[in-house]
């Protein structure tokens, strides 16, 4: 497929039968452009050429070329459907990244940002890769956004390869921090509550804390997950584990919300996170999160010889390589459990 030549463009072959590509703008020198056309190279001189053609420094938008600022170009993601139709939680999070970004960098032309330079960025901050692999993210939605609007014509960040955390990443719960939780929080209260739904439902904290009563049919927990809620929404139907319903029936629970706050109010998010820490370092689990039982969830699961189809039919990821994630761990140790006993079968 040809691809459109861009404006005050001219091509010719020299003398030597050598393709030459050029910008001419009238009143203005002619710049010699480096191809083929299309290609990196070729859009940065051509970025370049056009903002020192334009009168008075001004750039067509339509055209979308020149030294518009990355902040601009933030600003014309944020006013997209692709942004808007993201889960509240996710927009927060995006745009928070971003202006943070912008705070050193989104005054600079964002067809000056190379991906060099934000190699430099993940090399100043390999300390902390789950932060500089968000905003790797973050830009890439942003230059696809900008590529779709002809206002830019490459994406830097979709060169750059992701960090690899150290580890696995947040720690997943083993049976005894579970069953230390458990001795320190009894059944009937909240705080034991909330570890059986997490464990029992593998669901994020977004989602628990907006579990209640009026999801409960013919002994399911019928709902939709929060993420990708207005893209791409998830509809699970999870039974109920007897243990599950045992805690539910001895348990004091909210109107809407199984879970709520002292005054009564269904917790939000954030404040659902910071209570169950609280939970945490009061059975001395200082290092456990919320989080970490999604993928203590899995892992149980997997242990259990689940197989990823219905793991993914709980959790309610899409991949069978979400899951791996989680349950990588669980399933080589189920394994090794089952080559040992084979090996241990033939010599006695």
């Amino acid at each position: 497929m040809s691809i459109k030549k861009p404006p005050y463009v001219n091509c010719f072959d020299d003398r030597s039968g050598n393709p030459k590509i050029y910008f001419r703008r009238k009143g203005f020198p002619k710049i010699s452009l480096r191809g083929p056309i299309g290609s990196k190279e070729f859009y940065e001189d051509y970025a370049k050429a056009y903002a020192s053609s334009s009168p008075s420094g001004e750039i067509n938008p339509e055209k979308n070329i020149g030294m518009k600022t990355i902040r601009w170009l933030c600003i014309q993601y944020f006013k997209s459907s692709a942004f808007k139709t993201l889960a509240s939680s996710t927009k927060k999070v995006r745009r928070n990244i971003l202006d943070g970004f912008c705070i050193e960098h989104g005054s600079k032309p964002f067809a000056q940002l190379k991906p060099e330079h934000l190699v430099s960025i993940q090399d100043d901050r390999a300390d902390r890769p789950e932060s500089v692999n968000a905003l790797i993210k973050s830009l890439r939605q942003v230059f696809k956004h900008g590529i779709k609007r002809r206002l830019c014509f490459h994406n830097p960040a979709k060169e750059i390869e992701m960090l690899i955390a150290p580890g696995d990443g947040i720690h997943a719960w083993t049976e005894n921090e579970i069953d230390q939780y458990r001795d320190c929080h009894a059944v009937g209260t909240k705080a034991r509550m909330a570890i059986e739904l997490l464990l029992y439902t593998g669901q994020r904290r977004g989602d628990i804390v907006r579990l209640g009563r009026q999801h409960l049919k013919h002994a399911e927990l019928i709902f939709t997950q929060q993420k990708n809620r207005e893209r791409s929404p998830v509809t699970l139907n999870i039974p109920i584990a007897p243990v599950l319903q045992g805690i539910l029936d001895q348990t004091p629970t909210g109107e809407l919300t199984f879970l709520v706050t002292h005054f009564n109010k269904p917790f939000t998010q954030n404040g659902f996170g910071n209570r169950f820490k609280k939970w945490c370092l009061e059975a001395d689990l200082s290092h456990c999160s919320a989080h970490g039982l999604r993928k203590a969830s899995a892992a149980l699961f997997a242990e259990m010889g689940c197989t990823d189809r219905e793991i993914m039919a709980i959790t309610g990821h899409r991949s069978a390589k979400e899951v791996d994630r989680y349950t990588k761990s669980a399933r080589q140790k189920k394994l090794a459990r089952s080559a040992i006993a084979k090996v241990s079968a033939k010599q006695s």
